[in-house]
């Protein structure tokens, strides 16, 4: 088959204006618990996507860790890639696709770091391999060979056993957002396509044309 003729009808659900909550982040909630009980894989996957200091985006996906009324958090290495862009320009977007539902969320936003308590309290709750794993890798940095990192993964598992401390250069952000479109997929690429903005303290809602 080729490319230009893959394709799929979306019949599942519909999303109106008149329906949807109040309030994002109520919407946001029922969206993911719907996933969560569709058994979608991973369903806190989502698209990160950040700017470079020269002005090129670039997106990755990491894991939602929590979410409320102040924001979604995700977990990395501040060092990394995305930490780096951050420190330029904080803005950032997320994106989430469960095609199970044949749903997706756009959320844009700025970004600040959580409370280092915060950032130790989800560190330790992770498993001890993960944990020292944080402290084997320098994320993005170039290495020679995958050798070079397991030998860094053991020497730290010796050096620490099971005592591994939090690491100054890992913890959490939590993006603020200002603004979410909630997409549902609907027959005939005449999808729905709900806004909400900042409206000062209060949300303002619209539909899209798709």
């Amino acid at each position: 088959m080729k490319l230009g003729d893959l394709r799929k009808e979306y019949t599942l659900h519909g999303l109106t204006q008149e329906h949807i909550a109040d309030t994002p982040h109520i919407q946001f909630d029922r969206w993911f618990t719907e996933a969560q009980n569709a058994k979608i894989e991973e369903p806190n996957a989502m698209v990160l996507a950040t700017v470079t200091p020269e002005g090129m985006p670039t997106s990755r996906v990491v894991l939602l860790k929590h979410f409320d009324e102040k924001g979604f958090i995700f977990f990395t290495n501040y060092e990394s890639k995305k930490g780096k862009n951050l420190v330029a320009n904080p803005q950032a977007s997320l994106l989430f696709f469960w095609l199970e539902l044949q749903r997706q969320v756009r959320i844009e936003g700025v970004v600040e770091k959580i409370s280092r308590q915060e950032s130790a309290d989800y560190f330790f709750s992770r498993p001890l391999e993960s944990q020292i794993g944080a402290w084997a890798s320098a994320q993005s940095s170039i290495i020679e060979n995958r050798e070079q990192l397991d030998t860094a993964f053991s020497d730290y598992q010796q050096r620490f056993g099971s005592n591994v401390p939090l690491p100054d250069f890992w913890g959490g952000y939590r993006l603020m957002p200002h603004y979410f479109e909630f997409w549902q997929g609907r027959p005939n690429r005449l999808h729905d396509r709900i806004e909400f903005s900042r409206d000062g303290v209060a949300w303002k809602k619209q539909r899209l044309s798709p």
